[in-house]
């Protein structure tokens, strides 16, 4: 017959082990997308990839580059999402790498090297305190500009005004485009990033050019985002020449305030009648 060895109390080895109760887990860190617009810059990437800080996601957004662009991009940084945007300009290369991002966080910067990418852990603090939409400003204390003219200063001030007094902002940089914001608010700019190229002399939906900066931060204001600026220095482009025109982009900004105006004016007047009734 089998024996069973029993152990009375007290005695060795019946000591009780007790497991130490699990630490917590902590808040899981945002991952954050990089969206890089680029046309025919191959010379800056390196520049630009080598100041880039720890990220999840690099979308380099071609708008049809004819020079290295591509193949330094992904020599450069082999993990990286390459994009082909389907219209032409600045916002829809914009919009395709928003649509394309799978971030909790998303940043725009420049491949021509204006935007400093060891300034992304700004924007993502600003996010992470709060904001909804973190906006870069080369007004604020301690940002600058090394690249814009007194013609583009005195622009932007200009247009800054107008729109703080139509849309009840306190945007001290309407048209700069390094910004931040989280993806799930993605919805609210309602970006175009599927319609092919209308069969107009640019090819271009309104929002393609240099407006969406402006588009941005208009829509931004208009849902009631938590907005932050965030203090930016914007540099010179290193290598190239700048697709910005000064006054016909002008133009384009101020025609976008006038279209999203409108339809905000809108939605006030109606919200009023129903409050009357």
């Amino acid at each position: 017959m089998p024996t069973v060895d029993r152990v009375l109390p007290g005695e060795p080895g019946t000591e009780r082990i007790t497991a130490e109760p699990p630490v917590p887990a902590g808040p899981k860190e945002p991952t954050v997308s990089v969206i890089v617009p680029a046309l025919n810059e191959a010379q800056n990437l390196p520049h630009v990839f080598a100041r880039l800080p720890q990220v999840d996601e690099i979308v380099l957004v071609d708008g049809g580059s004819t020079d290295d662009t591509v193949a330094v991009a992904r020599r450069l940084r082999p993990d990286i999402r390459v994009v082909r945007q389907n219209r032409r300009g600045k916002g829809n290369a914009l919009a395709c790498g928003f649509a394309e991002a799978t971030g909790d966080i998303i940043v725009m910067i420049d491949a021509d090297g204006s935007t400093d990418p060891l300034e992304i852990p700004s924007f993502v603090e600003a996010l992470r305190s709060g904001a909804d939409f973190a906006k870069g400003s080369r007004f604020r204390p301690a940002g600058g500009s090394a690249d814009i003219t007194r013609l583009r200063r005195a622009g932007n001030k200009c247009l800054s005004m107008l729109v703080n007094a139509l849309f009840g902002t306190r945007y001290s940089d309407l048209c700069y485009g390094y910004n931040a914001f989280w993806a799930r608010h993605l919805d609210v700019f309602d970006l175009d990033s599927t319609s092919p190229a209308p069969d107009s002399t640019d090819g271009r939906l309104w929002g393609d050019g240099f407006e969406i900066e402006t588009l941005l931060n208009l829509r931004a204001a208009q849902a009631e985002l938590t907005i932050v600026e965030v203090a930016s220095f914007e540099h010179n482009r290193i290598h190239g020449v700048s697709n910005l025109n000064a006054f016909t982009d002008g133009l384009r900004v101020l025609r976008t305030i006038a279209r999203e105006w409108q339809p905000r004016r809108s939605r006030t007047r109606r919200g009023a009648e129903r409050q009357v009734r």
